[in-house]
């Protein structure tokens, strides 16, 4: 079954995502990491070992969020990324999984040289 959020809100201060769902559950989930797990060709590639490591992403900003249909949602960032569309399913494991998520892109990026600010 796929968890269809009841709300999402833009908090362009915080530089959030809020998601939620009609099981109380709210994910906070920040531009930067969504921006760097895009479901998209250009970040993600065609397979695991095609997978930018996308880097300087701490100050990005969500301008817009668009509806794709009724399964999705594309994020419009101010770095001229907008090409992932972001599916219910993605949604709900980005925020289900947020935590290990976020710190193997810590890891990835601690390997590759690159100091986060």
């Amino acid at each position: 079954m796929i968890n269809v959020p009841l709300e999402i809100k833009l908090r362009k201060e915080s530089k959030l995502l809020s998601i939620e769902y009609a099981d109380n559950v709210i994910f906070e989930l920040s531009f930067e990491f969504l921006r760097v797990h895009s479901p998209s060709a250009e970040v993600k590639g065609h397979s695991p070992d095609q997978a930018v490591l996308q880097l300087n992403k701490h100050d990005v900003i969500i301008k817009a969020i668009e509806p794709i249909g009724h399964y999705a949602i594309r994020l419009i960032f101010d770095d001229g990324h907008d090409s992932g569309l972001y599916t219910w399913k993605y949604l709900h494991e980005l925020g289900q999984n947020h935590d290990k998520l976020w710190q193997t892109y810590l890891d990835q990026l601690h390997a590759s040289g690159y100091n986060r600010p």
